[in-house]
This record gives C-alpha cells, sequence and structure tokens, in this order.
C-alpha cells in the first residue's frame, strides 16, 4: 500500500511537471496564440454555464434573493456576465501591470509570456469568485460592458483601416502592371459584392406591405457612404486608391446587413424572421466562432502593426534580421549585451481581450435585453440593432478622415 501510494505521488508529480513544460514551450513560441486560447476557453464556459447552471444559481442566497424568483433567461444571463467579468478583471489586471514595458529585459516581459501554470489557476479563482458577488456589482457591469464592446468594435474598425492601407501601400510598392491589374481586379469585385448585397438587403428588410422605413433609411445611408468613399477617393486633390475604398464599402455594407438581421424576429421588416427556430443553434454557433476569430484578427494585428499599435522603439515588422541565425553562441551573447526592445505593447493587447470581453458577454445575451424577446437566440435586438449601425457610420467617418485629414493638417504625419 505504502509502495502504491509513493508511485502514485511520483506519477502525479511527473504528469504535473509535464503538463508545465509543455505549457511553458508553448508559451516561450507564441504566446498570444495561448492568450487566444485563454479566450476562446472562456467563451466555451460561458456558453456551458448559460445552458446549465441556472438551476443551481436560482438555489444560492445572495443571487436569488428576490420575492418572486425571476426566468430562467435572468439567471442565464447573469451566469455569462459574471464569467465575462472574471476574464475582464484578470485581462484589464494584466494590461496594467504592462504598461511601460519597453525592452524584453524588463521582469514583466517574463509574466507576459510565461507563468502559464499560475495565471490558469488565477484565472479559474477568479471567474468562480464572480459568482460570489453581489447582484448590484453585476448589474453594473452589465451597463459598462454595452460601451466596452462597442469601443471593441470601433478598435477593429482603426486596425481594418490600418491594413487595408498596408495591403494597397504593398501592391502599389511592387510598381508592376500585375499588381496594378490585381488591385483593379479586387476592387471591381468588391464593389459588385457590394452592390449585389444592398440588393438583397433590400429584397430581405424591406417586404412589400409593410413600413419598413427605417430599415430602408439603413440600406441608402450605406449606399450614399459607398458613393462618397468613391468620390473622395478619385478627386485629384486625395489621390487615393479605390482598393482601400472598395473594402470598406463592403465591409459597411456587411455591418448594415448585421445590424438589419439583430433586428427582433417578431418585427414585420425582419425577413429572418420566418427562420427564427432553424437558425438558433446555428447564430450562436456562427457569432461565437466570429468573435473567436475577430479577437485572434485583433490579437495579431496589435502584435504586428507598427503604425498604430506598437511602441516607437519597435522593430517593424519585416527587418532584415535572420529568423535563424547561422550563428547562434554569438546571437545569444549578442541579445544579452544588448536590451532588445519589445515588438508590440503588452498593454494594449490585454486591453483587446478585455473589451473582448464584454463584446462577447453582449453577444451571448443579446446584449442583455432581448433574452425574454428572442429565447436562444444570440444577439437579437434593439441594442444590437443601433451598436452595429452606428459603427459602420464611425467606420465611414474614420475612413474620410483617413482620406481628408493629410490635406487638412498637412504639416502633421498620419
Amino acid at each position: 500500500m505504502w509502495a502504491a501510494s509513493c508511485l502514485a505521488s511520483c506519477c502525479a508529480a511527473c504528469a504535473c511537471d509535464a503538463c508545465r513544460t509543455v505549457v511553458s514551450g508553448i508559451s516561450r513560441r507564441s504566446a498570444r496564440i495561448a492568450y487566444c486560447g485563454l479566450f476562446a476557453l472562456s467563451l466555451i464556459v460561458s456558453w456551458i454555464l448559460r445552458e446549465v447552471a441556472a438551476p443551481l444559481m436560482e438555489k444560492l442566497p445572495w443571487i436569488n434573493h428576490f420575492h418572486k424568483t425571476p426566468d430562467r433567461e435572468w439567471f442565464e444571463t447573469d451566469a455569462v456576465l459574471r464569467v465575462s467579468l472574471g476574464n475582464f478583471i484578470f485581462f484589464t489586471v494584466l494590461s496594467v501591470m504592462m504598461v511601460g514595458v519597453k525592452n524584453q529585459k524588463d521582469p514583466r516581459d517574463g509574466i507576459h509570456h510565461g507563468g502559464w501554470m499560475m495565471k490558469v489557476i488565477c484565472w479559474c479563482i477568479l471567474v468562480i469568485f464572480m459568482f460570489f458577488l453581489p447582484n448590484e456589482i453585476i448589474s453594473f457591469y452589465e451597463s459598462i460592458s454595452k460601451f466596452g464592446a462597442g469601443l471593441f468594435l470601433l478598435v477593429q474598425v482603426v486596425l481594418l483601416l490600418d491594413f487595408v492601407h498596408g495591403w494597397n501601400d504593398t501592391w502599389v510598392g511592387y510598381d508592376e502592371q500585375f499588381w496594378y491589374v490585381a488591385l483593379l481586379v479586387v476592387s471591381l469585385v468588391c464593389y459588385l459584392a457590394t452592390f449585389v448585397f444592398s440588393g438583397l438587403l433590400f429584397h430581405w428588410f424591406t417586404p412589400s406591405g409593410h413600413d419598413c422605413g427605417l430599415n430602408t433609411f439603413f440600406i441608402v445611408m450605406t449606399l450614399i457612404f459607398v458613393f462618397v468613399f468613391a468620390v473622395v477617393v478619385l478627386h485629384p486633390t486625395v489621390g487615393g486608391s479605390i482598393l482601400p475604398a472598395s473594402v470598406i464599402s463592403m465591409y459597411c455594407m456587411y455591418l448594415c446587413y448585421s445590424g438589419l438581421a439583430s433586428e427582433p424576429r417578431d418585427y414585420e421588416c425582419n425577413g429572418l424572421h420566418k427562420h427564427a427556430k432553424a437558425v438558433s443553434t446555428g447564430t450562436m454557433t456562427i457569432g461565437l466562432l466570429t468573435t473567436v476569430l475577430s479577437v485572434v484578427y485583433s490579437a495579431v494585428r496589435a502584435g504586428s502593426s507598427t503604425t498604430l499599435l506598437s511602441p516607437p522603439s519597435s522593430p517593424r515588422a519585416g527587418s532584415e534580421k535572420p529568423l535563424l541565425p547561422l550563428d547562434g553562441k554569438a546571437e545569444e551573447k549578442e541579445d544579452k549585451e544588448k536590451s532588445k526592445p519589445v515588438t508590440y505593447s503588452y498593454a494594449f493587447f490585454h486591453i483587446i481581450f478585455s473589451l473582448a470581453s464584454m463584446y462577447s458577454a453582449m453577444l451571448l445575451t443579446g446584449w442583455s435585453t432581448s433574452v425574454g424577446e428572442s429565447g436562444r437566440l444570440v444577439d437579437v435586438g434593439w441594442p444590437s440593432v443601433w451598436v452595429r449601425i452606428v459603427t459602420g457610420w464611425a467606420t465611414a467617418a474614420l475612413y474620410i478622415w483617413s482620406l481628408v485629414a493629410p490635406i487638412l493638417f498637412p504639416d502633421r504625419e498620419f
């Protein structure tokens, strides 16, 4: 018995050491992927608790202290918000800790890239602790999450603008006829998709026999933005490229569709209401997948952008330094003698995940207002509609500003 106990203890210790070695090895190679994986785990936990935690939460006196027990949907929303709050606090604390990290000799660089066993344990403790907080704190977090989620969408807009301008500059920089033709073809495809999409929106969301003036206004406004983009870009004073304009036009039309599709299913002008039950599970799956992909994209862009998000001292992406130096010992010695700057802002990187935690909570709860109206449908309700529509308008305003700002303020660098 004693020998078996010792053997079991040794096996457990070896297993823990093996897990710790694997986790630390992965984190050294790509901490960003590991953080994205942790965020994806938080979404999975939120989804599971949304489905199964309500009966247990109804029995907790510090949560269910009402004279009349709320509907099941209230507890589902509360569970999602509590997991989101734990996730938000975790990444916000990391962001505050990473403020001012400029080189890899900073001890906090090791905290950012390592210590994953402790990070996962802290994350679990935070999430569990959130279920012991009073409802008033969760209600306050729900209120500020709406603003944080909108800010996350605006951050994505800035990253998209940075991406399309960089894409255009890269292809133009080749200065070859093939790439100019490629620019033209991609632009035409994007514009064709934009106008075809707008026709489908008129067909789906402005059915005959109903007064759908609001939906018509949303679609027409988006088309006006598309026209303004083309006019401003082709103006001789601006001298812009048609590729960014076409991509932003298509994205604005997508945001318009996303907003209209989020209208309540019982709204007579929502052409998707007939398929509400059919798309319920699919909407949830697509919504979660889109959120994960959006956060991964934002995190990667935060780690690679050298114009907006990285500290001034960071080396530019694609430098001439080889990825695998021939003289490993000499390179290692040089790294020890010279402090290497960080390649992206760690603080901003974690802020993206903090805002994404709020956004995912709003996505899973229908912006905390439509759960009772729409059952288990995700991202449905008028708050979601207006957030998407206003985000599209903000995208248009930021893009136009990026075109005219260098002309209005020629002495400033944009």
